[in-house]
């Protein structure tokens, strides 16, 4: 495909990406009766997650093999821990339609336990999530082929979004955690934007340097 190709390609599969994860994490999750969508919306974002980080490799790794990896590496861990969420929800399904499934045949503290296992992989991958944009930042810094100041956006959202993870453990910090994930969406939704609209821009400044 062509470098235009592969940024359309990779700013859908994003945009595929922040739209599952809306409707299957902050929607259908905390809707009764809508567990299967809710499944499915998971492993739509697992798909969309690879397929952005495939993209982006593809799309980074001429002008900067380092931020290229690093993309692709945080997307695809997070897109993995995920996928584990996705199979406690798979589970807790299962469990409530065959109650001889749950230990001790309390279905109820079994599906309230898959349920908050799933919790924790989103808790625990959103470390990743935080850390794919940092490298993602780097590269519009470092080669000016993206605007500067969409790469300290990315940077400064990423930083914000691991910090949410962590101190998100924290229930007293829990408001400043929720606060700070808020930062990444500006970057994430210019990153989509700029991607769907002009991709990579070859005519970069002259000061620019190449990282990698």
């Amino acid at each position: 495909m062509t470098p235009p190709t592969v940024a359309r390609s990779t700013g859908a599969a994003y945009l595929a990406l922040a739209l599952t994860g809306m409707a299957g994490h902050l929607v259908l999750r905390g809707m009764p009766g809508y567990a299967e969508l809710a499944l499915l919306a998971e492993l739509l974002v697992v798909v969309s997650q690879a397929l952005a980080a495939w993209g982006f490799f593809a799309l980074f790794r001429r002008d900067h093999p380092t931020a290229a990896w690093g993309v692709a590496s945080f997307g695809l861990a997070n897109a993995i821990v995920i996928l584990g969420s996705a199979g406690f929800l798979a589970v807790a399904l299962a469990v409530g339609a065959d109650p001889a499934l749950a230990p001790g045949g309390d279905v109820e503290a079994t599906v309230a336990l898959l349920r908050a296992l799933s919790d924790a992989g989103w808790q625990a991958g959103a470390v990743f999530f935080g850390l794919w944009l940092v490298p993602m930042g780097v590269f519009a810094i470092t080669t000016r082929l993206m605007p500067r100041a969409l790469g300290w956006a990315l940077v400064v959202g990423g930083a914000g979004y691991v910090l949410a993870a962590v101190l998100g453990v924290v229930e007293a910090l829990a408001p400043v955690a929720d606060a700070l994930a808020y930062l990444a969406t500006v970057g994430e939704l210019w990153m989509i934007g700029y991607l769907l609209t002009v991709g990579i821009r070859r005519t970069a400044p002259a000061s620019g340097p190449v990282g990698g």
